[in-house]
């Protein structure tokens, strides 16, 4: 490390921060490596003449942000992040630090939910016959619910017959029992080229081959799936088509006919995550309704109602219903039936509606308000999206701003945790989550997300 640790007179206040920021950029322009041990605290302190304490804030902040790895005996390492496929896109805030967490993604959150879930608890005290609670048979305890969970479908566009329709805990169990059922060992899973975090290692697991493929502003483009298909033999097609990608990405009806005819021409199957479900209104309707006999349709309602009901629905293709039911029995046995009965209630006596309305009127004013601060500066966006995808210029690396930006008491998520491919994207920037923030919290980080995407990377970010 012949050029690192920084100049001690170039730390400015608080120091801490400084140094933080100096080992990023140091991270950042590859004088320190991916692997690279750090000095421990007492060393680095007295190279520097800072206090001990100082260095370990510093380590704290770098460990928070992902950037290095504290492994207790053993000292702090620099981390890789292109080769951590466990690592989340958001980041570690444990309530000791004021820090706006715009890189969780979750829906906006008021009194109507509390009012809505209290109600819904005290009803089913008084309501709820005894066998649902105590059932151990999946088709029995959901019987009652197959109605209400085929109205919600109606709204995502889909029409299925009952058996179709396997209820589950969230849309992560959904994705994961389709990747089983439509996969098998050794075949090659295209999507996205940034998609679904979990999706790589899922991938990993499972024994799949993962490929990323290109996209422009509606998602897969269909020469790069042909292509895919045609010559590396692909088998399933995996993709967030309705403004749920990191870069918000929204297929058209067209974009929708013309992959769908590729599945089609080489068999391929589809699944599709739709995890937000009916959000954005009016949009095209989903793979699941051109090409039924081919698509798994992944849905739930904890991104669009309520995070801690994890429920939702896979809608599976004829052929593949026993299979699919095998497999979720194997691996999770059956959905959590206190989260379906509350699921059923509210769709049947129109709560789910109206929760669902007001996250739509809550984040599109949050999505005013993106326009108002980032509008300028090339953010990707959907009207009523969870999130934001802000390009960043060619001054800034996606490490180093959100290190920056963390340290400014602004959580964002990097682009690269959700690379898909063996390579990195061309597409640099951050997402950026307008769920979790209350209305001055998102003005205020959008704000300085802003001031940071127009300035250049230095200590004078130090005294924003």
């Amino acid at each position: 490390m012949t050029t690192w640790p920084p100049d001690p007179a170039k730390l400015m206040r608080p120091v801490y921060r400084s140094l933080a920021s100096s080992i990023a950029g140091a991270i950042d322009s590859g004088k320190l490596q991916p692997g690279e041990r750090l000095p421990t605290h007492r060393e680095l302190a007295y190279q520097l003449g800072i206090s001990v304490q100082t260095v370990s804030r510093a380590y704290e902040e770098l460990i928070r942000t992902d950037l290095v790895v504290g492994e207790v005996g053993r000292g702090t390492y620099v981390k890789d992040p292109a080769s951590d496929h466990r690592a989340p896109p958001f980041q570690r805030i444990d309530g000791s630090e004021r820090v706006i967490d715009c890189s969780m993604l979750t829906p906006v959150r008021g009194a109507l939910h509390d009012t809505a879930l209290t109600s819904a608890l005290r009803e089913m005290s008084r309501e709820t016959p005894p066998a649902d609670w105590f059932s151990f048979r999946p088709r029995h305890a959901y019987q009652s619910h197959m109605q209400p969970a085929l109205r919600w479908l109606k709204l995502c566009g889909l029409a299925p017959h009952p058996e179709q329709v396997l209820p589950v805990n969230g849309a992560t169990v959904a994705m994961n029992v389709a990747v089983m059922t439509a996969a098998t060992s050794g075949d090659l899973v295209v999507t996205e080229d940034m998609g679904h975090h979990t999706l790589k290692t899922l991938a990993r697991i499972y024994g799949l081959r993962l490929t990323g493929l290109a996209c422009d502003e509606q998602g897969i483009l269909p020469d790069a799936l042909d292509h895919a298909a045609r010559h590396h033999g692909a088998r399933v097609l995996y993709v967030m088509p309705s403004g749920n990608s990191p870069r918000t990405l929204s297929m058209g009806a067209k974009r929708r006919t013309d992959i769908v005819a590729l599945a089609r021409k080489y068999d391929l199957q589809i699944i599709e995550n739709d995890a937000w479900g009916p959000l954005e209104p009016d949009r095209p309707p989903p793979l699941a309704a051109l090409a039924p006999e081919r698509v798994f349709h992944v849905s739930g309602v904890s991104k669009c109602l309520m995070p801690a009901l994890r429920f939702g629905w896979l809608v599976v293709p004829q052929p593949h219903v026993t299979a699919a039911f095998s497999q979720h029995m194997v691996t999770d046995w059956m959905a959590n039936p206190l989260s379906a009965d509350i699921v059923s209630r509210w769709i049947a006596d129109g709560t789910a509606l109206k929760l669902l309305n007001w996250q739509r009127d809550m984040l599109a004013r949050r999505n005013a308000l993106v326009r108002r601060h980032l509008g300028g500066l090339g953010v990707w966006s959907n009207p009523h999206g969870m999130h934001v995808w802000l390009p960043l210029p060619g001054h800034w690396d996606e490490t180093s701003f959100v290190s920056s930006a963390r340290q400014h008491g602004v959580a964002v998520a990097p682009g690269h945790a959700f690379e898909t491919g063996v390579t990195r994207s061309p597409h640099r920037g951050v997402r950026i989550c307008l769920g979790g923030p209350n209305d001055a919290e998102l003005a205020e980080a959008l704000r300085l997300v802003a001031w940071l995407a127009q300035n250049r990377p230095g200590p004078e970010f130090l005294t924003f």
